[in-house]
């Protein structure tokens, strides 16, 4: 395979209802897309950061910089298997969700060429996820708000709840969603909002016999999360301090990771992904799939990579319509709470050309 060229489209979805964390609030969803042409075909790329370097150091901007000046140059022009990407642009330090953006598109175009689907290339064994959705913070700080829409995800057959939670938003938001929802799986998310000093007050999250909590402490205080996780009876489980199969392993061993939430574009593509799948389930470690407000392509690569046998708890892969009125993509539709794996070539999702258009604000060649 030769790649022969890489052009960045950015295009800003509106979401149906601002969604609201302990660091932002959305009401457009600014992403990357790489179109990757090589003289196999084409094959997209999705970068999942975001315009402001909030939810990580990461942001579009800086992005393409890094594609277009270190990590594009690493790949053109040379006879390259797609699995080659990874080895090629490590040389460059960090900038994972731009890595993985880039042998995204890569592997796409490799394996419509092939015939084969992104679940069978990592080992799929089913044709259905159940699928779980993240509840961001009202933006009223409305009881009333929050039930509204968690009945809704109800009625849509959702099969697991996430709340987004931070310090004033926390233990009667999940009372009240506990009551209603009763013995449903539940789960927090504070994306790092609390400190060690917070631990007593997170304890306290106990009763409401949650499947987890997510990602409670700053991602850099390892000891935090082994503290906490000494004191709580949910399990922790790591996000934003999950970097690599390596960087997991050892917050496992250190006492700090007791559930791991993969997210691909985070850990600098689905190959590193599959590595820390792997290791997970060696050892017993549950695995899910976090979600980073993905369009079609890369929702239909956590689709795929989520139907591995290690994934044990539903993730963050809710249909297209919880996030998009239009999709770049033909739309994910849920199934009586599940989805369906793709089967089709590389990723069995391409914009639409028309919607594409539509949508793309800013195109940028990066080679």
């Amino acid at each position: 395979m030769r790649v022969e060229s890489v052009v960045a489209h950015e295009v800003a979805l509106p979401l149906v209802r601002p969604f609201r964390t302990s660091f932002s609030t959305e009401h457009e969803r600014h992403v990357l897309l790489l179109e990757v042409t090589t003289d196999e075909g084409v094959g997209w790329g999705e970068c999942v950061s975001s315009p402001d370097p909030l939810y990580s150091h990461e942001f579009n901007a800086a992005a393409l910089l890094v594609l277009r000046d270190h990590l594009v140059p690493r790949v053109m022009g040379k006879d390259i298997e797609a699995e080659d990407v990874p080895g090629l642009i490590k040389p460059v330090r960090g900038h994972p969700m731009a890595r993985g953006a880039l042998e995204m598109g890569v592997l796409d175009a490799h394996l419509k060429n092939a015939g084969q689907s992104w679940g069978s290339y990592f080992g799929s064994n089913r044709e259905w996820v159940d699928c779980g959705v993240s509840v961001g913070i009202p933006v009223d700080d409305s009881i009333d708000t929050l039930v509204t829409e968690v009945q809704g995800y109800l009625d849509a057959g959702y099969r697991r709840i996430k709340l987004k939670i931070q310090p004033g938003w926390d233990l009667e938001p999940t009372r009240v969603i506990r009551e209603l929802i009763g013995g449903m799986r539940l789960q927090v998310d504070a994306n790092q909002a609390y400190s060690r000093d917070s631990i007593d007050h997170l304890c306290a999250l106990d009763e409401f016999d949650l499947l987890l909590i997510e990602q409670p402490i700053h991602e850099e205080d390892y000891l935090g999360h082994k503290l906490l996780a000494e004191r709580m009876q949910t399990p922790v489980c790591l996000d934003e301090s999950v970097l690599s199969r390596d960087n997991a392993e050892s917050l496992i061993d250190y006492g700090a990771c007791e559930i791991v939430n993969i997210k691909a574009g985070r850990v600098g593509g689905y190959i590193e992904a599959k590595k820390i799948h792997d290791m997970a389930l060696h050892r017993g470690i549950p695995v899910w799939c976090g979600g980073m407000e993905e369009t079609g392509l890369g929702r239909a690569a956590n689709v795929a990579i989520a139907s591995l046998p290690g994934f044990t708890l539903p993730g963050d892969t809710s249909a297209s319509s919880r996030f998009y009125k239009q999709d770049v993509t033909e739309p994910f539709v849920m199934e009586d709470g599940r989805l369906r794996v793709p089967d089709g070539p590389g990723l069995g999702r391409t914009p639409i050309p028309d919607v594409l258009t539509a949508l793309t604000v800013a195109t940028t060649p990066l080679s």
